[in-house]
Formats: C-alpha cells, structure tokens, sequence
C-alpha cells in the first residue's frame, strides 16, 4: 500500500491518478473540511483516511499496512511562517513518527532547489530543516528537490497571469529579475516521482531535477506575457519593498496569486543539472513555452483575479 499526504494540492492529485493509472495500491490523508473530507479529484475508487497530519490517530491509521509513504503536504503556496512550521516541519516530524511505528518502507517526499537549513529565507531554511529530519529518522528515503513546478493548475506560472490582470499597463517584479529558476512541466514531474519508486539508486538520496533549460524570473514573465497577449512594462522594485507590499495585499485579499514565499525563491539561483531528468530516470522533460501554449493562450485571467478579489468581500459580510 501507498499512501500519499497532501493529496488535494496539485502534485497530489496528479500523483494519486497516475498511481491509480499504474495498478497500484493507493491510500490518501485528507484533512477535514466542514466537518467531512473534501470531494477526491479522482474517479476511481481510493481509500481515504480523513484528517490531517497534526492528528496522530489519523495518520498512525493511515499507515497502516503501508510500504511507501509519498509526503507532499506543505503550506508553500498559501501559508506564512507559521503555517510553514506547522505544516513542512512539524508535520513531517509526525509522518516520521508514524511511519516508524508502522515500519514504513521508505519516505519519499518533495523539496525546493536551494533548501538548506542555514538558509536565511523562511521558505528554504524550513524545506531544508525537513530534509533533516527526514536523513536523520532511520527511515529509508529519497528527497526530490525540484525547480518551479508549472501546469494547467499551478500557483506560480499562472500566478504570474492572473497578477498581470491586476494593471493594465505594468508589472512589478523584484530587482532585475535575473535569477536563474529550473521550471519543471507536472507531468514530468510525476514520470519522476513514479519511477523513483523501482529506481534503487536514488533510496537514501537527496536528487535535483528541473527542466530541459534555464530561465530568468523576467524571461519567465515575458512569456507569459507573450502567451496570454498581455504586454505590460516591467518595472523593477527592491525585493524588500514587494514584499511588504505583499504581506500588506495578502491582508486584504487572502487569496492574492503571489505570495512572500515567491521572494524566497527568486533570491537566488535556483537550479540542478540539466542531464539529471534523463540520467536519474530516462525522462526528457518539455520545455517551458512549449507546454504553455497549450492551455495558456485560451485561458480567461481575469475572472480569476476578480474571484479572488470577491472571495475576500463575501468573507467580510
């Protein structure tokens, strides 16, 4: 049996159906919400253990019977520090204990280029104080570090639309926009995580993966720009500026595509080898505009930004 936690975000839920797509034994851990576990993504039938993995006796009962344990929960998109400590740090202490009374097989779990936990981003000092805890359990495990994960469903990349909607005329981005990001297609992605399951060489193994190229945070944001058919002038504003501007949006309205967890990760460059796709796995990944183009160019924005700006209103009524 597998069981995956964070099932509900978006590598879970492309996870969980390419597991099923293979035959193999799945579980999922998902928390409850109003009182009963959100609808699965999923059509065919998969066990689901409601809670979350701050209780302990929904996540000793999840592992039961279970050889691998795929752990994505994480708070990296909409959470804040303390949502991060809870979440990608406290959480995977509890899935360590858990998975060792269970006698799990191994851990295999999703991490960020760039985690260290010395780092002095909150975002990667937490990714990297997790990995830690995860080397140090006794457990045996593989650690995927993997670049900006894009896709029909992705907060970043899509962020980066929806936030274009915001100004007719400009787009903000922080400093010069030259550090280097490692985007990686989901797909890709999940070929990785499926295959790491037989790939003997990477049990007990922290791997980087990213895309077939490099590309800046401003060539990034042109492309999507040129995508969408939404120009806009880019304005560069010190990182410290936008990101209180950011905390300050996000108070308002919660659901703003961009949070301060995406200055943690264009502070510096964020990229693997190029080769380790096809190395590690014998994947040759897309390429970024590639896959853009097919399902960006019809895609409508601006509801979504709209949405987000009035979810925040129905809140306050």
């Amino acid at each position: 049996m597998i069981l995956v936690t964070g099932a509900a975000g978006l590598i879970g839920r492309h996870l969980v159906a390419r597991l099923l797509a293979e035959e193999l034994p799945v579980r999922v851990l998902l928390p409850l919400r109003g009182g009963r576990a959100p609808q699965p993504p999923w059509t065919a039938s998969v066990p689901i253990v409601p809670g979350s993995i701050d209780d302990p006796t929904a996540l000793h009962q999840a592992m039961t019977d279970v050889h691998t344990v795929y752990h994505l929960a994480s708070a990296q998109w909409w959470g804040r520090r303390r949502d991060l400590e809870r979440i990608d740090l406290q959480g995977t202490h509890a899935v360590i204990g858990a998975a060792r009374s269970a006698r799990v097989g191994r851990i295999i779990t999703m991490s960020h280029l760039g985690a260290s936990p010395s780092s002095a981003y909150t975002l990667m000092r937490v990714k990297g104080q997790a990995e830690e805890a995860i080397r140090a359990s006794g457990l045996a495990y593989t650690i995927v570090r993997s670049g900006i994960v894009f896709g029909r469903e992705d907060r970043f990349v899509n962020g980066i639309a929806t936030a274009l909607r915001s100004n007719p005329a400009i787009f903000i981005q922080p400093g010069d926009g030259e550090n280097l990001l490692h985007p990686i297609y989901i797909d890709d992605l999940i070929d990785a995580l499926v295959r790491s399951l037989e790939a003997l060489s990477t049990v007990d193994q922290t791997i980087e993966i990213g895309g077939p190229e490099y590309v800046t945070y401003n060539e990034m944001v042109r492309t999507v720009m040129r995508v969408t058919n939404a120009p806009r002038s880019i304005f560069s504003v010190p990182p410290y500026v936008l990101r209180t501007l950011t905390n300050t949006i996000r108070r308002v309205i919660p659901r703003w595509p961009i949070t301060s967890q995406w200055y943690d990760i264009l502070a510096s460059n964020r990229t693997a080898p190029l080769g380790n796709m096809y190395e590690l796995f014998g994947i040759r990944p897309v390429r970024f505009e590639d896959t853009l183009v097919t399902y960006m160019r019809t895609r409508r924005y601006a509801p979504e930004l709209f949405r987000a700006v009035l979810r925040r209103r129905v809140g306050h009524a």
